[in-house]
């Protein structure tokens, strides 16, 4: 699965200014509610009853939030990236920069792992990150995160 699947330009946030992972998640649930047409509040307490089972900060700066939704048809995705860092109870207690965001429907199964374990690897990459962290062109994020051959590395 690459990213291009998954991830469109319209999908792609960046310079977002928030206080704390509540907000983010807020802003996160606005957008999804503009771009995909999910319902607000369901989007938010997908997103924060996900959470509450355990942080999806992984490391580096880098959280992976996702949640099932009824409303959501196909594995889709938005990445923002943050104008000041977020505390998110990441693994290694920095606080989160870059964020990729994914939906998936109730049922799904293996596209949602598949989804996954695809933005895991691309932003394992410290080169990936490091050029992330260096725009805030959403044109240009997109392109690292969907053309640049640096990102597809495994």
């Amino acid at each position: 699965m690459e990213l291009s699947e998954i991830l469109s330009l319209g999908s792609v946030h960046s310079s977002l200014k928030v206080q704390s992972k509540k907000r983010l998640f807020q802003e996160i649930s606005n957008a999804a509610s503009v771009q995909f047409g999910f319902d607000k509040s369901a989007t938010l307490n997908a997103l924060l009853t996900r959470e509450s089972l355990g942080p999806t900060g992984v490391g580096r700066g880098i959280a992976i939030p996702h949640a099932r939704l009824a409303e959501c048809e196909t594995v889709c995705g938005m990445f923002f990236s943050l104008d000041m860092p977020v505390d998110f109870e990441a693994v290694d207690r920095r606080p989160v920069d870059l964020v990729f965001v994914l939906f998936a429907p109730e049922a799904a199964g293996a596209e949602h792992l598949k989804a996954l374990a695809q933005v895991s690897r691309t932003l394992r990459s410290e080169q990936t990150c490091t050029k992330l962290r260096s725009t805030d062109d959403p044109q240009a994020v997109y392109s690292i995160l969907c053309v640049d051959p640096a990102s597809q590395a495994a």
